[in-house]
């Protein structure tokens, strides 16, 4: 299935319950992306964007509906094949990038092609290509308290990247950062998504940097549709 998207979600629901009730989020989403596209999310706060993306990542589980990556029908996997698939097949960045502060920035690049099943050695190579490709070159040996809060989120980009994704879904990457660092940190997550062919999802709200993505999408009445 080479051809296929490498990401799909056809006919997503997903329906929170508490003691007050249902809570319809998700009501039959569908969404695919194609290599190398870079899909922007817009949408309200509370409207279910965290969740679609917590569904395309294999998060969760949908309650009705289906989840491709690459092809394979998420729902028909066992844990351990889709933790395989999170693991090697997508990439994560949040608005706060959770880099381990006891490493440094190399090693939290390192570290995820370790996990995967490389030596150190092997992975070094690509943790230092990516850090480089984000002007991280003479700052790889430092840990992320000595890290500005955009050489942090870089960081954080080339980790999501390290072991060569198909995916990789951004819930708002740069909110955490000034407008002029969002600016240059976005630009280079354009760059190298798009020199690695990466279908990316991004949930962003600023209007701005969605224009710069392929095209945009949100949120109606629980499904997804073009903005």
């Amino acid at each position: 299935m080479s051809d296929a998207a490498p990401l799909e979600l056809r006919g997503v629901v997903r329906t929170f319950r508490s003691g007050g009730g249902a809570l319809p989020v998700l009501r039959g989403a569908d969404l695919a992306l194609q290599a190398g596209e870079i899909v922007a999310l817009v949408a309200p706060s509370g409207t279910g964007k965290s969740t679609l993306l917590h569904l395309a990542g294999l998060l969760e589980k949908p309650d009705a509906g289906r989840v491709f990556v690459g092809g394979r029908d998420a729902g028909a996997l066992d844990d351990a094949e889709r933790t395989a698939i999170r693991r090697d097949g997508i990439g994560f960045v949040y608005q706060f990038h959770h880099l381990l502060p006891e490493f440094t920035a190399l090693e939290n690049v390192v570290l995820p092609q370790m996990i995967a099943g490389k030596t150190r050695r092997a992975a070094e190579p690509r943790a230092r290509a990516l850090l480089e490709a984000f002007g991280l070159g003479t700052r790889m040996e430092h840990p992320p308290g000595k890290l500005s809060g955009g050489e942090q989120q870089r960081v954080a980009i080339a980790r999501a990247l390290a072991n060569a994704p198909r995916v990789l879904l951004a819930d708002e990457p740069t909110g955490n950062l000034d407008v002029g660092t969002a600016a240059v940190v976005f630009e280079e997550l354009l760059r190298t998504v798009r020199a690695h062919g990466v279908a990316a999802l991004i949930a962003t709200h600023n209007p701005e940097l969605a224009a710069r993505m392929d095209r945009t999408v949100t949120l109606r009445e629980g499904r997804v549709v073009p903005l």
